[in-house]
């Protein structure tokens, strides 16, 4: 019985962690192709900070197709300024048996004041 319970244990952690090939490859954002967002004027005379988090689907030739923001810094302006200024980057295109294709790239940018 212990031994059943095991497979069916590993069988669900499997199907939560979104088992994938290890073949797949997620794109990869060139920092050196874009420039960073600028802080929104308002934002910064009110301080505001936080980080957002982004999905962007690269093309098998490394650009940005779509974007969107998948969870809010808590500010539009901030949430805007960075969506808009990455997806002007360039990525290396995600692979999935070892052919580029398209395919998500998560990435997250964190505002905070210095």
């Amino acid at each position: 019985m212990n031994a059943k319970l095991s497979l069916i244990a590993i069988g669900l952690l499997m199907a939560m962690s979104g088992f994938s090939h290890a073949a797949d490859v997620a794109p990869v954002m060139d920092s050196k192709s874009c420039d960073s967002p600028k802080y929104p004027k308002a934002a910064l005379m009110n301080e505001e900070t936080g980080t957002v988090t982004m999905g962007f689907l690269i093309s098998p030739d490394g650009k940005v197709v779509e974007s969107k923001v998948e969870k809010s810094s808590g500010s539009k302006s901030l949430d805007k300024a960075a969506l808009s200024a990455l997806s002007l980057c360039k990525f290396k295109a995600g692979t999935k048996d070892g052919k580029a294709d398209q395919m998500w790239a998560k990435i997250d940018f964190v505002w905070k004041l210095e």
